[in-house]
């Protein structure tokens, strides 16, 4: 349909369409873009404001490097990125950005997208494969948790009784953060954890289970989650019930740290989310002029603790002067 369309514009229509702006959200806008300027962003749902930044960032580098921009949202759904990816190959995008839906079940639709000559470059989650897409840059999950279960013991004294609320488990970065967590905490032998429940990176499910939690276990004196979204379900059950408890998140989103500066919840592992995906623009930008990859494809990038001592100095994922 495209192509009829542009067989019967003149010559100045094809120019003026070439030199249209792009849409972050209309397929038709997006659908128009010559091969070569189309960058295709695909996260979980901007609901979170952690994938919004995601998509923010990699949009607005995206253009500022000439590039036209589709984004899309998974909603952690496999076959719904699977979809959005055939999406990206039917409109022969120059790149496709993805933080993925599963760590085993993204790998067939990105292994799709190289063999049409579309390279992907992965944000925040890897895969469990390598050689399927060109970048796999992610926040040190590892470094960043360890970070985290630090200040979590130091604000329990190093005893007491805790609770865990983990991620999805098809997400790596789930067991990545249970484990950093864990060999820290693990060290006390008068840290006691007496919970440990998936709330699937979810605000609701998270206070659910924290109320379910707290009634099984009235003692408990701290709760460790695996992601902000989740710290802010688990501080919500806790301020229902009325009791003080100290709750650690990871993430760095702006309702977290704003809770930090309201003594709330106590702490939080920043990732530099919109740093990451202004990387995999770049270097998108440089292996589609290239030919080839100009860094390795695992990279990490190092997390930071963020608690009231700079809290006052985050803003949008990012640590002022760090």
């Amino acid at each position: 349909m495209y192509r009829k369309i542009f067989l019967a514009v003149g010559t100045a229509s094809l120019l003026a369409l070439a030199a249209c702006g792009s849409s972050d959200k209309s397929d038709k806008s997006a659908g128009s873009a010559p091969a070569s300027q189309l960058i295709v962003i695909i996260t979980p749902s901007p609901d979170n404001v952690f994938f919004k930044a995601e998509q923010d960032a990699a949009s607005a580098e995206a253009k500022k490097l000439g590039y036209q921009t589709l984004v899309l949202s998974h909603d952690d759904d496999p076959t719904k990125q699977s979809q959005e990816i055939d999406t990206a190959i039917s409109r022969k995008a120059a790149a496709i950005v993805l933080d993925n839906a599963g760590a085993d079940a993204s790998v067939a639709a990105i292994q799709r997208a190289k063999d049409a000559k579309i390279p992907t470059f992965l944000v925040d989650r890897e895969i469990n494969k390598t050689g399927v897409a060109v970048a796999q840059i992610v926040s040190n999950n590892a470094q960043g948790a360890g970070l985290g279960g630090t200040e979590f013991a130091k604000l329990m004294g190093n005893k007491g009784e805790y609770a865990e609320l983990t991620g999805k488990p098809t997400d790596t970065n789930a067991g990545v953060r249970s484990q950093g967590y864990h060999g820290v905490l693990d060290q006390y032998p008068d840290l006691k954890m007496v919970a440990q429940q998936s709330a699937n990176w979810d605000q609701t499910e998270a206070l659910q289970k924290t109320q379910t939690i707290l009634q099984a276990h009235p003692a408990i004196k701290g709760i460790i989650a695996g992601n902000d979204t989740m710290a802010l379900g688990a501080f919500a059950a806790v301020q229902a019930a009325k009791k003080n408890i100290i709750v650690v998140g990871f993430d760095g989103s702006p309702d977290v740290v704003s809770s930090i500066l309201k003594n709330g919840i106590k702490a939080t592992v920043l990732q530099p989310a919109s740093k990451i995906s202004e990387m995999a623009v770049d270097q998108a930008d440089a292996y589609l002029k290239n030919g080839k990859a100009d860094q390795p494809e695992k990279q990490s990038v190092d997390c930071v603790l963020v608690n009231p001592d700079n809290a006052k100095s985050v803003t949008n994922f990012s640590v002022t002067g760090s």
